[in-house]
C-alpha cells in the first residue's frame, strides 16, 4: 500500500509511554458465563484481540489519518491495511475466511472467522474500536486466566474461543505503556494456554501479569516493533505445525527481517520466547 514506507519508519516511533489514556471512558461489560467447549469441536481455536491503532486515543506518533482512526476497521493499519490481520489472512492461500461480522459485540467493530485449510484450526479476529484499547488488553488478559470464556457462532458452527482458545493473541499499540490495570488474573483453571503479544516491549510489561494467569508465552518482544501479520502469521503457521518454540522464533525473526530490513540479528533480539 501507498503508506507502507512512512508507516516502517512511524510505527517504531509511536510506542511511547503517554498519559492520553488515563481520561478516556471506559465502558465497562459483564465477563461472559462460563461457557463449555462443544462435545463436537474437535479443532484448535486460535482467537486474535486486535486493537486498532488510534490516533486519537492510544498514546502513540501520530500515523497518517486515514489508517490511524480507530473506529475504521476497514481502513486501519493494524486491520484492514496491507499487513493488517483481516487483509493478510484473508489473502494467505491456507486460510478460508468462513465469516465476516459487523459489530459482534460492545466495542469489537468487527469480527473475522478463519479456517485453516490443511489442518483442523479455526482463527477468530476481534478488531476493537481504538478509544477502548484497555477493554481489549483486559479481554485477552482475562482470556488467558480463564476468566473469559467465549462462545460465537460462525455459519452453522458454534465455536468456543476466548479462554476456551488453545492459543491467545494481542496485536497493537501496547496499552501498559499508557495505563495500569487495576484488575486481577490469577488462573481460574488448570487448562494449558499459549500467548502470542506483539506490541512494543510486551514481554517487560506483560510478564508480571501474564505470570498470574497460568498461560505460557509462545512469542512477545524486548522492544520497539511494527504488529503486523506477517509477525502472527509466521508464530501462528508455527503453532499450528507444533514446531519448537525456538524454531517459532527463528520464523518469526526472519519473517520480520523480510518485511523491515532491520537485519536478522536485530530481529531475533527483538523475539522472545520465554
Amino acid at each position: 500500500m501507498k503508506y507502507t514506507l512512512l508507516i516502517t519508519t512511524l510505527l517504531f516511533l509511536h510506542c511511547t509511554p503517554s498519559e492520553s489514556q488515563k481520561n478516556v471512558p471506559v465502558e465497562q461489560k459483564e465477563v461472559p458465563a462460563q461457557a463449555t467447549v462443544p462435545k463436537n469441536q474437535t479443532y484448535r481455536v486460535i482467537h486474535v484481540f486486535v486493537a486498532l491503532c488510534d490516533n486519537v486515543h492510544q498514546g502513540i506518533v501520530k500515523v497518517p489519518a486515514a489508517i490511524g482512526n480507530g473506529q475504521d476497521p476497514a481502513n486501519n493499519l493494524y486491520w484492514g491495511c496491507g499487513y493488517g490481520t483481516k487483509t493478510w489472512f484473508k489473502k494467505d492461500k491456507d486460510w478460508k475466511l468462513l465469516e465476516t461480522i459487523k459489530n459482534p459485540k460492545p466495542m469489537v467493530l468487527e469480527r473475522c472467522v478463519f479456517r485453516y485449510k490443511p489442518d483442523s484450526v479455526i482463527l477468530v479476529a476481534d478488531a476493537y474500536d481504538g478509544a477502548f484499547i484497555r477493554n481489549c488488553t483486559v479481554d485477552f488478559l482475562k482470556s488467558c486466566s480463564g476468566n473469559f470464556m467465549d462462545m460465537i457462532v460462525a455459519g452453522k458452527d458454534t465455536i468456543a474461543c476466548g479462554g476456551n482458545g488453545d492459543l491467545l493473541c494481542y496485536v497493537g499499540h501496547n496499552g501498559l505503556m499508557d495505563f495500569k490495570l487495576e484488575e486481577k488474573f490469577a488462573a481460574a483453571d488448570s487448562l494449558k494456554r499459549e500467548a502470542v503479544i506483539l506490541a512494543c516491549a510486551s514481554k517487560p510489561y506483560f510478564k508480571p501479569i501474564l505470570q498470574q494467569t497460568g498461560t505460557q508465552p509462545l512469542i512477545w518482544t524486548t522492544h520497539l516493533m511494527a504488529p503486523e501479520a506477517y509477525t502472527l502469521d509466521a508464530a501462528v503457521d508455527g503453532w499450528i505445525r507444533k514446531k519448537s518454540k525456538a524454531d517459532i522464533r527463528e520464523s518469526v525473526a526472519q519473517a520480520y527481517h523480510q518485511y523491515q530490513k532491520c537485519g536478522i540479528k536485530g530481529a531475533r533480539n527483538l523475539f522472545a520466547t520465554d
